[in-house]
């Protein structure tokens, strides 16, 4: 099973540079990297973010660029503020298909949450919070990014992310099918969806969205006494991902691999063994 493999970029967001990111990335033996569209506290042009990125690549050697985090707020219900997202999504996306060539990116749609539970209660917040208006202001708005990235040549995929209208596969589903944009699908990241009070089935997941999963996010966590839950190594938490490779190639899934490592410590590291266990699995697969 040979897939391109994605390194998020939250494995080198520990004071590391561009340069270094991108260094790092290809020698330790990832095809490309996923980047945020906007950098966690850093006030920069998108001009010039892409271009330091574009440098680094060129240097490096580094095969594929995807973009994520943030997506557009589209769940705001003051339309000339939809409306400046939208726009500076679509200058952020002109500009960086004109430095790299663009397949796949990760998305959203706006944070959502009900403010009269928990944080942690995910199952009342996103969908389940989502009104009607809503749905429509996020189907709308990317009815214009399909668009987009139809003209551009690259496709969008939301992740399915508590606290958003796409936290789970079936509101996700849900969302692509009212966008009806054959360029707008899903990232399956069911490293989110195990933080849910009533877990998706996996295999069922997969299948409804079917030839509309275009990306997957994989991580891994572990139950703990309180509720909670915690972050852990790809190989070392309770999601079974030689099973979940199996399914995914029994789907013909064909396209990047993403892993991540939201978690504390040494996150290079992760990021070589996280690396080394997924490698095995693939090969495992062939």
């Amino acid at each position: 099973m040979t897939l391109p493999i994605i390194m998020h970029v939250n494995y080198c967001e520990q004071g590391q540079t561009i340069d270094e990111m991108c260094q790092k990335a290809v020698e330790w033996g990832y095809d490309g990297i996923e980047f945020r569209r906007v950098r966690n506290g850093i006030n920069e042009e998108p001009e010039a973010y892409l271009d330091q990125i574009a440098a680094a690549v060129s240097r490096s050697g580094l095969k594929q660029v995807i973009f994520g985090s943030p997506g557009p707020n589209l769940t705001v219900s003051d339309a000339q503020a939809r409306e400046k997202e939208i726009a500076q999504t679509v200058h952020f996306y002109r500009l960086a298909s004109e430095r790299f060539k663009l397949t796949v990116n990760n998305t959203m749609a706006g944070f959502l949450v009900d403010k009269t539970f928990g944080g942690r209660e995910y199952d009342k917040h996103g969908s389940a919070a989502a009104t009607d208006e809503q749905w429509q202001y996020a189907a709308e708005g990317f009815k214009v990014l399909g668009d987009l990235a139809a003209e551009l040549g690259f496709r969008f995929a939301f992740e399915t992310h508590m606290n958003y209208i796409h936290d789970l596969p079936a509101p996700t589903k849900k969302l692509i099918d009212m966008i009806d944009k054959p360029v707008v699908g899903a990232n399956l990241d069911f490293g989110n969806a195990v933080y849910f009070k009533k877990v998706p089935d996996l295999k069922e997941s997969i299948d409804l969205l079917g030839d509309r999963l275009y990306y997957v996010h994989l991580k891994n966590s572990i139950g703990l006494g309180d509720g909670s839950r915690s972050a852990i190594g790809l190989a070392d938490g309770e999601i079974n991902h030689r099973h979940y490779l199996k399914l995914l190639k029994q789907a013909g899934y064909e396209g990047p691999i993403c892993i991540e490592a939201p978690r504390q410590g040494d996150r290079e590291w992760f990021a070589q063994a996280d690396l080394a266990y997924l490698k095995r699995l693939l090969n495992d697969l062939q």
